[in-house]
This record gives structure tokens, C-alpha cells and sequence, in this order.
């Protein structure tokens, strides 16, 4: 199993159990075909989380992907599990008023995985977060998930607790930086583009998409994600705007949220220069965002307007 996620992920999945592990999954041009975590759960036993979109996908990708006779199976165990996540600065707080598992960052670092107890099921908490903000996504097999809700939101009454739904994801993703695979991301788009070069393991004796990445590094970057903000409050952006850099058209909006960190509509757009993509040729143009058929000025950001150095999930 392990040599088989070597191959097929860009990361290094070869970790100590319990390990979670962010990876893409490429194609043989380096662009990415799948987002997902890897949690080690023995020496030949890995837990693989999609998107909920593209679970189907990401599973026929894996198994396409092993080679016969390789000595590793997959299975889709989706429908045994709900998964709640439980998000923000109080999350610890709450899920320790449900478990007696220790929760601090010394017993349960981010990026690791745990069985705990928690209002009479064990599911397998996973210390990741999409929103920026500390939390665990709860893998809660599935005949146990409402007494697990119903228990967190009776919990949750002493520290406000609120359900939100996909908006508010994007909303605080978009803020964090945190790329949507089908967006932002694509088959079209390499990590080192997409800015998600921490994923890479050129050292790894080999894995689908390596030769790619490793001309790509060489030769330097013609493309970049970046992040944008509007300099107004009132236009709202979700997907596609088109996006003029110095009068001309250059790029789209990958996708858009409103920043209530900002107070303004964010988004992110592929800027590309054949001469080389660096930081200078970025800041030296000036951008604006066609909304509605109204041009308004935006500004560039080359890294998360929240939180950029991510010590909130990791507190």
C-alpha cells in the first residue's frame, strides 16, 4: 500500500502512524488531478479523504493507478462514516467537554490523527482544518453521528456554536489561502504554480508527474496563483470575472467569497508572464476586476490575508 500511495501522490505518505499527510495526486504534465489527506492508520493501512465532490474521481484515479499485481486494495468506505468538522478558537474546549482523550498540542499536534471516545461512539478525529482556524474533523461511523451532533450541539450551546454552510466555508478558505481542486486548482495547474511547492518530494525516488515538476523547477515559473482583494465593499465576485492588468485582459477569478476579515470581496487568479512570473513584474501593474460590466481596482496578495504564518491551527 505504501509503495502504491508513493507513486500516485507527490508527497510523502512513508510516515509514522497516525501521521496526516496533505497531498495532490498528478498527472504525468505535473497537473494536479486530486486534493486529499493521507492518514496513516498502520504499517499497510492508510485512510484517504477527497473533496465531497470528487470522491468518485479521486477513487478511480487510485485504482487505475495500481499496478497488477501490486499487493494493495482499495476500498470506498464513504457511506460508513459522517463526517462533522468542528472548527474555531473554541473547538478545543468544546470537544473536551465530550471526551476524555487529551486535546492539548502536545498530546494531539495538527496533522494527526486519533480514535477517541466522544458522547458514546469513537470516531477518528483528525486534526486538519479547511477554515484557517483550529479544529478536528470527526470520522463518525455512521449509525452513531446524530447522538454525536446532537451531543455537540448541546455542548456547544457555552460557546455559542453555529452550523454554517458551504458560503461560509468558502468565505474563510478564500481568506486562508486554501485552494478548491475544480477551481483553483486543476489538471491544468501544477503545485508549484498553485503555490502548494511544501507538497512536493522531488527527493522521492520516483512518483507520477516528477519528471514534469522537476523540468518545471528547473526552467522557473511562467504562471502564479495569486490572491486578490476589491477595493470597494459592495461588488460581490464568485467566479470567472475577468481581470485586467495594466487595461488589458489577463486572467479570471478562480472563485470569490466575501472577507469578512476585510470587509471586501476576495478571490484568486492565475497571473502569467512568459518572461518569468516574479514578485516585481506582479506588484509593478495595476489590476481592476470587470463586475457586472463596472471595472474596480484590486489589489494583489502574494500570500493569505489571514493568518499567514497558519499558527492559528496549529495553537
Amino acid at each position: 500500500a505504501v509503495n502504491v500511495l508513493q507513486n500516485i501522490c507527490c508527497n510523502n505518505v512513508d510516515v509514522a502512524l497516525g501521521k496526516v499527510v496533505y497531498s495532490q495526486m498528478l498527472n504525468e504534465r505535473g497537473g494536479i488531478e486530486a486534493d486529499i489527506t493521507v492518514t496513516r492508520l498502520a504499517e499497510d493501512k492508510f485512510f484517504i479523504v477527497s473533496p465531497g465532490a470528487t470522491g468518485i474521481r479521486d477513487y478511480d484515479w487510485i485504482q487505475r493507478h495500481i499496478p497488477d499485481g501490486a499487493f494493495a486494495v482499495l476500498t470506498d468506505v464513504t457511506s460508513a462514516y459522517t463526517m462533522l468538522a468542528v472548527m474555531g478558537p473554541k473547538s478545543r474546549d468544546l470537544l473536551a467537554g465530550l471526551t476524555d482523550a487529551a486535546l492539548s498540542k502536545a498530546a494531539f499536534p495538527f496533522a494527526t490523527a486519533q480514535e477517541i471516545d466522544l458522547a458514546y461512539a469513537r470516531p477518528l478525529a483528525i486534526r486538519m482544518s479547511f477554515v484557517g482556524e483550529l479544529g478536528w474533523e470527526l470520522y463518525i461511523p455512521t449509525e452513531f453521528s446524530t447522538n454525536v451532533f446532537d451531543a455537540l450541539v448541546t455542548e456547544g450551546k457555552k460557546y455559542d456554536l453555529k452550523l454554517v454552510g458551504l458560503h461560509a466555508l468558502d468565505s474563510l478558505r478564500l481568506e486562508k489561502g486554501y485552494k478548491h481542486w475544480g477551481a483553483d486548482i486543476t489538471p491544468n495547474d501544477t503545485p508549484f504554480e498553485a503555490g502548494l511547492g511544501f507538497c512536493v518530494k522531488l527527493e522521492k525516488d520516483t512518483f507520477i508527474g516528477k519528471d514534469a515538476l522537476a523540468r518545471q523547477k528547473e526552467s522557473g515559473l511562467t504562471k502564479r496563483l495569486v490572491m486578490f482583494s476589491i477595493d470597494d465593499s459592495e461588488p460581490l465576485v464568485y467566479h470567472d470575472e475577468p481581470i485586467y492588468r495594466d487595461g488589458e485582459l489577463v486572467s479570471e477569478n478562480t472563485h470569490g467569497a466575501y472577507s469578512h476579515v476585510l470587509g471586501c470581496s476576495i478571490g484568486m487568479c492565475y497571473l502569467k508572464n512568459p518572461a518569468g512570473i516574479e514578485e516585481g513584474w506582479i506588484r509593478s501593474g495595476k489590476y481592476e476586476i470587470n463586475v457586472a460590466g463596472k471595472l474596480f481596482p484590486i489589489k494583489i496578495h502574494l500570500e493569505p490575508v489571514y493568518d499567514p504564518k497558519s499558527k492559528n491551527v496549529r495553537i
